[in-house]
């Protein structure tokens, strides 16, 4: 885990909105060069998408092959746990030093205790909602978590289409809760939705296919960053 939470904490919500790619959409054959090539094109995170087969219809990785990798890089480690039980793998996920870790509300109606888990642990402590959701159901929990996850298509697979609806939500999250909480969208981001969704609030924007998928990644990553500079420029965005 982060060494010093205050300081990742400080620095995240503290500096411009950032693209975290998702693994999920990288070749798993070749983990350490796909992180590799993420900071080579730029980025500062890595998003984990664990995913149990149960919450969602789909399998991918757990806490051991996190810890693998953790030694090897220095990037942020972010884990969004699509999990029906989260809290049974929670000391796993800690120990394999993932620097933020995001419980669904879905998963977990009452996230009160697993929330100050993570945060004790020394991880930043995020709650995501999905689109069927309503956004409304996160209130009582803002001044509990360092991040909210807005998904803006249903969690389990990649290269879906991004939920329009996702936009309104984050909105709704930006107004009500206090200017450090890290506002981030998951789900069918790419170069026609990003510049919106910083608009709307993001700060960060997971990528997966655009990305992974893209024929170069650097120019990919070069052209998304710019997108996302043009939406914080926008009138009235991120107010």
């Amino acid at each position: 885990m982060h060494p010093n939470r205050s300081q990742l904490l400080e620095r995240l919500r503290n500096t411009s909105p950032r693209i975290c790619p998702s693994l999920l959409d990288c070749d798993f054959s070749f983990l350490k060069s796909e992180i590799d090539d993420a900071e080579r094109c730029g980025a500062e995170i890595v998003h984990w998408d664990v995913m149990d087969g149960f919450f969602v219809p789909n399998f991918s990785y757990g806490p051991m092959v996190i810890r693998s990798l953790r030694p090897q890089s220095q990037l942020v480690f972010e884990a969004h746990l699509m999990m029906k039980e989260p809290g049974k793998y929670l000391d796993g996920f800690l120990e394999a030093g993932c620097d933020v870790i995001t419980i669904h509300l879905e998963a977990v109606p009452d996230p009160t205790e697993l929330l100050r888990a993570i945060r004790d642990g020394g991880a930043l402590a995020g709650l995501a909602v999905n689109p069927p959701t309503p956004i409304e159901q996160l209130e009582p929990w803002l001044d509990q978590i360092d991040l909210a996850l807005v998904m803006s298509v249903m969690p389990g697979f990649g290269g879906q289409s991004f939920d329009q609806g996702a936009l309104e939500r984050m909105r709704w999250v930006r107004e009500r809760s206090r200017p450090e909480l890290i506002i981030e969208v998951d789900g069918g981001v790419n170069r026609t939705t990003i510049s919106d969704a910083v608009r709307a609030g993001a700060r960060h924007m997971v990528v997966g296919s655009a990305f992974y998928r893209a024929q170069d990644r650097a120019a990919e990553f070069q052209q998304l960053t710019q997108l996302v500079n043009e939406g914080v420029s926008s009138p009235g965005a991120m107010e």
